[in-house]
């Protein structure tokens, strides 16, 4: 087992989520064995393997990146500033098409080694080239969600299907959700085979949604209806699931949310970058909706950082509806954690409790930007960030500590992803 002593901790679980008590965390293998104040007997009869002293730093539920395509750090700031259809398809498209397994490989290590540093310890990821994906993170002993991502027409159901039976039970850190990239790159066949996947498989589905204003009006053309006024119109969301970036939502779309228990997974950065629009999460929190919270890929964002998400998540909502009282950090600050992991089906990886996976992270307190200590729940949101991050621990694993990655080599990544991306600009160019 390890402990961890001295702490202040943070559960997020219960009537009383964001109460600061002090104690320690105990974890058995990848999971929590113990939160709180241990009695004599209980700390004779332990045996440690290591002993971990806080010195009342704070032990919280790491926080779960609910959208993502790691992959893509080989385009970060390649081509920006650019307007979103030709950044897309003269600029991503044509280098995407020269990625090989092995890339893939080395950009999702570069990817996974940023998530650590944000305290990130899962991923919602929709990709391709999936061997290779996995490959990367079982290796870093990274935890990763795999989104389906298929398009086109409805032969591909076929190979989503596949996947779904591959990858679930694979390993203990992956897992697959039944998803398709979005309306606008699908054929209505392959909706109606997807749709079938969810009955056959009582399984929840999850898809980009109502991104841009283009998106949606496009689809009110071509089907009288809005995106997802569509997917429920065919059964798509009877299970649930989760759309993502969900910027220009209705009221009726919002009222499917909540009817559907499907997810508005929230990627406020890329939606500032991109040009896209800001969500509506107050009257998505009115109307009771589940919340998470993403990066999306580092090409749109271009950083892979939950402290800058949660800042731009309640700071632009409260822009938005010019209120500051709009978007409590609290209600963030669960969204980047709780609500991330049950949007992922992780419903064992999001609070601190014995029993759940051993998914969690210390918050430095020492360093100037957290101190006083008054409110740390709302401190975290509005002014911290990743120099806070001192301990990064997934499935009962360290694999950030102090600077350092403890499951992978950086300095080699960084020398394997500088060479590939070069390689694939210059096959681009000649």
């Amino acid at each position: 087992m390890i402990r961890i002593k001295n702490a202040r901790i943070m559960t997020l679980a219960g009537d009383r989520p964001f109460e600061i008590t002090e104690g320690e965390v105990w974890t058995d293998g990848d999971k929590i064995a113990f939160v709180g104040v241990p009695t004599k007997e209980q700390l004779e009869g332990a045996q440690f393997e290591r002993e971990i002293c806080a010195m009342k730093n704070l032990i919280m539920p790491s926080f779960k990146n609910a959208h993502t395509h790691s992959a893509m750090t080989f385009l970060r700031s390649y081509a920006d500033d650019l307007p979103l259809q030709e950044w897309l398809f003269n600029k991503v498209f044509p280098l995407e098409a020269k990625l090989t397994g092995e890339d893939v490989y080395w950009f999702t290590k570069l990817a996974n080694l940023e998530y650590l540093t944000s305290g990130i310890t899962a991923s919602f990821d929709m990709y391709f080239e999936l061997d290779d994906y996995v490959k990367a993170c079982v290796e870093m002993g990274f935890r990763s969600v795999l989104c389906g991502a298929v398009s086109g027409d409805e032969s591909n159901a076929d190979r989503l299907e596949g996947y779904y039976l591959k990858y679930n039970g694979l390993d203990p850190l992956i897992s697959f959700r039944l998803g398709f990239h979005a309306e606008y790159t699908c054929e209505k066949s392959l909706l109606e085979r997807i749709a079938a996947l969810a009955e056959k498989y009582k399984a929840p589905v999850y898809t980009h949604n109502s991104e841009t204003a283009k998106e949606v009006r496009e689809c009110i053309e071509k089907y009288g209806k809005t995106p997802t006024q569509l997917f429920d119109s065919l059964g798509i969301y009877n299970y649930g699931g989760g759309g993502f970036h969900c910027v220009h939502m209705s009221d009726e779309d919002m009222d499917i949310f909540k009817k559907r228990g499907v997810y508005a997974v929230h990627n406020p950065g890329s939606n500032t970058k991109l040009a896209s629009g800001i969500a509506n999460i107050r009257k998505m929190q009115e109307k009771g909706i589940g919340l998470a919270l993403g990066t999306d890929g580092p090409a749109s964002n271009n950083a892979l950082d939950m402290f800058r998400e949660m800042f731009l998540m309640t700071g632009l909502c409260k822009l938005r509806e010019r209120d500051a009282a709009a978007c409590d950090a609290n209600s963030v600050l669960y969204a980047a954690t709780v609500g991330g992991a049950r949007a992922m089906g992780l419903d064992d990886c999001d609070t601190l409790e014995a029993g759940k996976q051993a998914d969690l992270i210390m918050i430095d307190l020492s360093q100037p930007n957290m101190q006083p200590v008054n409110n740390l729940g709302k401190n975290i949101v509005y002014s911290g960030s990743k120099q806070n991050v001192k301990l990064t621990m997934c499935a009962g694993r360290v694999l950030y500590e102090d600077g350092k990655f403890v499951t992978a080599d950086a300095q080699e990544i960084y020398k394997n992803v500088q060479a590939r991306a070069e390689r694939i600009q210059n096959e681009v160019k000649n």
